[in-house]
């Protein structure tokens, strides 16, 4: 794995949750078993200009828990390769020590303002509707209670995985981050950086303020059984390879919905650093793809799979700036 740097993640990180939509109606469509055993995972996308080749393998969670992914063709094309580009991911600069200092005001980061509990901040019918779904997933576990709705859906969705046969881990990334540092293959971020002047005050103002995240939850709660089955069929989709059914999946509209909660808040908007993050990331990673290409012979990129496919994806982007972009059969 890389060496860790003194940079923090941010709270943000929150936000990864998986992108769910196109639900599957559970009364017609029976369960999909997770695949399990070696799985080859699928075939990587070639983006090229004359000569220069960059070669982009997408990501996915979650996966299924009990596959072992076959990563024979990564290494093969990773070892060829000058450098490998890491997946986007907006991090705070806050320094070694200030971050120590900071790390304390993180505790209760997860709970409501005023130590109010899920019953007071959310509708009833919701309420009840949450309380149905925890006892199926979660179980008698009363600390999510003290939850804000955004965390509390959070948890509901990870217990979710776990019993349907899904981990949300990041295995496969560790993996290539292992294989690229096997083959003495350097790695480099294709995100940015974001400078955090007063990580404390930030933490503190978030953990104080009310965040409009009711719309996040109950999309959350009204979709969840239907959204895990998705998810499953999606899993197989990535484990197998199969391009066409990757295609066909819509990858959207919950991760927005969760997003735009905390993006929308008070505290974000007077927060410059955590603006339009998405769209900074995206501008970021095309930048380090185009200095990829023009500086390396070969490279080896890794981005989510949404980024990958559909007409707003990175790659289409990329291609409407003249480059090639092939897709995996």
């Amino acid at each position: 794995m890389r060496k860790r740097t003194n940079r923090y993640v941010l709270w943000l990180g929150l936000l990864a949750l998986p992108a769910l939509a196109q639900s599957v109606d559970p009364t017609i469509v029976p369960a999909t078993v997770v695949v399990e055993g070696r799985r080859p995972g699928p075939g990587v996308w070639k983006v090229s200009k004359g000569t220069h080749v960059m070669w982009v393998f997408g990501t996915y969670a979650p996966l299924p828990l009990k596959m072992e992914w076959d990563a024979s063709r990564v290494e093969r094309l990773v070892a060829k390769s000058d450098e490998v580009l890491m997946p986007p991911v907006a991090k705070a600069h806050i320094g070694f020590f200030r971050g120590l200092t900071a790390l304390p005001s993180l505790i209760g980061i997860k709970r409501n303002p005023d130590d109010a509990v899920l019953h007071d901040v959310v509708p009833a019918d919701v309420y009840a509707h949450w309380t149905v779904l925890k006892a199926k997933y979660i179980g008698d576990d009363d600390g999510v209670e003290h939850y804000r709705p955004v965390f509390a859906g959070e948890e509901l969705l990870l217990a979710g995985l776990k019993q349907s046969g899904l981990s949300y881990g990041g295995e496969v990334l560790g993996k290539i981050e292992d294989i690229a540092k096997k083959n003495k293959v350097k790695t480099s971020d294709s995100g940015y950086d974001v400078m955090v002047d007063d990580p404390r005050k930030l933490v503190r103002d978030f953990k104080n303020s009310q965040v409009d995240d009711l719309v996040c939850f109950t999309k959350t709660l009204d979709t969840l059984d239907t959204d895990l089955e998705t998810m499953r069929v999606r899993a197989n989709a990535w484990a197998n390879g199969d391009i066409a059914e990757i295609r066909g999946l819509n990858f959207a509209e919950r991760r927005d919905a969760c997003l735009d909660a905390v993006m929308n808040s008070s505290i974000a908007k007077d927060a410059a650093a955590l603006r339009q993050v998405r769209q900074r990331l995206r501008t970021s990673w095309l930048k380090a793809a185009e200095n990829a290409l023009a500086s390396n012979a070969t490279t080896f990129a890794v981005l989510e799979i949404q980024d990958i496919v559909g007409p707003t994806s990175y790659l289409a982007s990329l291609q409407a700036r003249g480059y090639v972009v092939e897709s995996p059969r």
